[in-house]
């Protein structure tokens, strides 16, 4: 027989966790399940507008033969979304990694460097731009902003190329690393959530570990990778995954699903579109967390 008081230390975890995401569930249940259920019925269908609401026409897999095979954009700008996600993962976890790292150190004007790394973060969010449509200023601020985000051509990787080659490089690992610089802004605008997370992470580490790794002699090379590391890894994970999702959220995808919806008045195909990107989003974000998870460790 249940008493009270008796529940496990797992149990308890559990119950919390369940406490945690009980608003997301709660919401998702009340405002998500119905669009989202229809949005797949949609994409079996040729929607239809009238004057007293909508008729579907089933097209069975229709739709989802015009996104694959009629279609000569989706599958191209499907592509390049994931492959700017994958050259750019890898570039905006480090940074923030980096970053986060050099600003939990204790050193005088800290809060200002900290202030002028989040600079770039404030700009891209686009909220001083959206301020006053009608001020010159945030109308200034909002061109720069686009600009820097586009062709920035003050931090190009002209006299970096050819030093990377004679230091005998391959062309493969020098294109990846200019361009790294070429999308410097662009990486850190992107970097600002993951950095946070990473501080807050650095800063909940126990002082008392890198004391008793000093009194053993551990460099502090030694203290990043066998103490640092380990106790951030499940915030890698985290920011991995913020960061996938962060990259698909705006792209040439999403814009071409909702000019196909709102525009040519496409629902049907429209409704494929989502779900073939959504199907696609998954399968990343699935592999990457099984392949992070198993490196995953987890202080108790």
């Amino acid at each position: 027989m249940w008493k009270r008081g008796t529940l496990s230390l797992e149990r308890k975890k559990a119950m919390y966790g369940i406490l945690f995401i009980s608003p997301w569930l709660l919401g998702f249940i009340l405002l998500m399940v119905i669009p989202f259920f229809q949005s797949l019925l949609f994409s079996f269908h040729k929607l239809s507008l009238t004057s007293d609401g909508y008729t579907l026409e089933n097209v069975g897999f229709a739709n989802y033969h015009n996104v694959f095979f009629v279609d000569p954009w989706f599958i191209r700008s499907l592509t390049e979304a994931v492959s700017n996600m994958a050259l750019n993962l890898p570039l905006i976890i480090f940074f923030s990694l980096f970053t986060a790292t050099l600003l939990s150190q204790k050193f005088r004007g800290r809060m200002f460097a900290r202030a002028i790394i989040f600079l770039p973060v404030v700009l891209a969010s686009g909220v001083i731009a959206k301020l006053d449509n009608g001020n010159f200023l945030a109308q200034f601020i909002g061109s720069a902003t686009s600009d820097l985000e586009g062709n920035y051509s003050g931090l190009k990787s002209v006299e970096l190329r050819p030093l990377l080659l004679q230091a005998g490089m391959s062309i493969e690992v020098v294109n990846y690393l200019t361009g790294a610089v070429d999308r410097i802004y662009q990486i850190i605008s992107k970097s600002g959530v993951q950095i946070l997370i990473f501080l807050a992470g650095l800063q909940s580490i126990s002082p008392s570990l890198y004391e008793a790794a000093k009194i053993e002699g551990a460099t502090g090379y030694e203290a990043f990778w066998k103490i640092t590391f380990p106790m951030i890894s499940p915030l890698l994970l985290t920011n991995t995954i913020y960061t996938i999702i962060d990259s698909f959220y705006n792209n040439g995808v999403t814009q071409m699903i909702q000019d196909t919806a709102f525009t040519r008045l496409d629902f049907g195909i429209s409704a494929a579109m989502s779900w073939v990107y959504f199907v696609i989003i998954s399968a990343i974000l699935g592999v990457s967390t099984y392949l992070i998870s198993k490196r995953v460790f987890y202080y108790d």
